[in-house]
This record gives structure tokens, C-alpha cells and sequence, in this order.
């Protein structure tokens, strides 16, 4: 977990982490290499992903679609291919399709997954988030402030989430801990 009131700095901390920001000095090692001067994109194929204070998700895309996005450095067809829409792309698309689908039953969220994610309550918003963060296949997946906004009741689910998480994937998880949660 990562401790701290409002304003000192956790955020900044996660923006550092995942080269949203770029230090003024010092230096960002991840699984052995220097992270700075890399864009996000770079960072998350090194393993590290991440969610948001406030939630960012395309939000007139459906679930499955949110948690495709996250597979976007799996996918080995080229432009042309997509274009063209042809037996390459159609066979990556329906593996990744396949993978989204195995995520979303991990996260018991399989019986969602045609819906848009600006119809879903606050809660599985938040936990689409994370879904999509773990398709990117994170060995390290920072949460910012992810109960942020949250009914008692959210919170509980998000907290079954993380722990699903915790005891499904192989993986890392850094998050604040608000003083409400509890220590299990």
C-alpha cells in the first residue's frame, strides 16, 4: 500500500512510475532497466500498468471492447492487415477476443460483456479499469486512489477485486489505503 494524505504526492509518485512525468533528476529502475525518457507505452510493455484517479475509460465502447484495448501490444498483425481485414487480422482479433473473454470470467464480469461502459454502475467501472490494466499482462499494476468516489458497498467489491486479483495473477499490486479499509 502507499500511505499519505491528500497532496503528498502519491499521484505524482504513479505519473513518475509510469512516465506520465519525467523526473528532474535521479533515476526509475523497473525489472532491471531504467525507465527514464521512455513514453508510457514503453513502460507497460516492460510491465507495469496502471489505473486512474479518475476513471478513463472509452466509455461508449462496450466492456469487452474497454479490456481489447489492453491487449493492443499482443496484437501481431500489421495495418494493412487491419484494413484489409483479412485471415491474419481475423485470427488475432478472435484470439484476443478469446483472452478478453478468460479475463472477464476470472473478474466475474463475463455477464456484462456487451454492455457499454457508460451504462455500468461506478463500481464495475472502476473494476473495468483494473481489466484492462491486467490485459496489458502487468507484473506490476499500480492502482491511483481506486475506491475514490465509492458507496461502502463499492468499496467492499473493490476490495473482493483486488483480492481476486492478488490470488489469481502473478503480479504486483501497489494501491493507497484509505483509512476506511481493513487489514486483511
Amino acid at each position: 500500500g502507499l500511505i499519505g494524505p491528500n497532496g503528498a504526492g502519491k499521484t505524482t509518485l504513479f505519473n513518475l512510475l509510469t512516465g506520465i512525468y519525467k523526473p528532474t533528476e535521479g533515476s526509475i529502475v523497473f525489472d532491471g532497466k531504467n525507465t527514464i525518457g521512455l513514453k508510457p507505452n514503453q513502460i507497460v510493455k516492460l510491465g507495469a500498468a496502471r489505473t486512474f484517479q479518475n476513471i478513463r475509460l472509452f466509455k461508449e465502447l462496450s466492456v469487452m471492447e474497454n479490456v481489447k484495448v489492453g491487449f493492443f501490444h499482443k496484437m501481431k498483425y500489421s495495418s494493412f492487415s487491419a484494413i484489409l481485414r483479412n485471415k491474419a487480422f481475423r485470427d488475432e482479433e478472435r484470439k484476443i477476443e478469446e483472452e478478453t473473454i478468460e479475463l472477464l470470467k476470472i473478474l466475474k464480469m463475463d455477464d456484462i460483456i456487451y454492455e457499454k461502459a457508460n451504462n455500468l454502475p461506478y463500481g464495475k467501472q472502476r473494476k473495468l479499469e483494473i481489466a484492462r490494466a491486467l490485459a496489458t499482462s502487468p507484473k506490476l499494476l499500480l492502482l491511483d486512489e481506486p475506491a475514490a468516489g465509492m458507496n461502502p458497498q463499492e468499496t467492499k467489491e473493490l476490495m473482493e477485486t483486488i483480492r481476486l486479483v492478488k490470488d489469481n495473477f502473478n503480479i504486483a499490486i501497489v494501491h493507497d489505503r484509505p483509512r476506511y479499509w481493513n487489514s486483511k
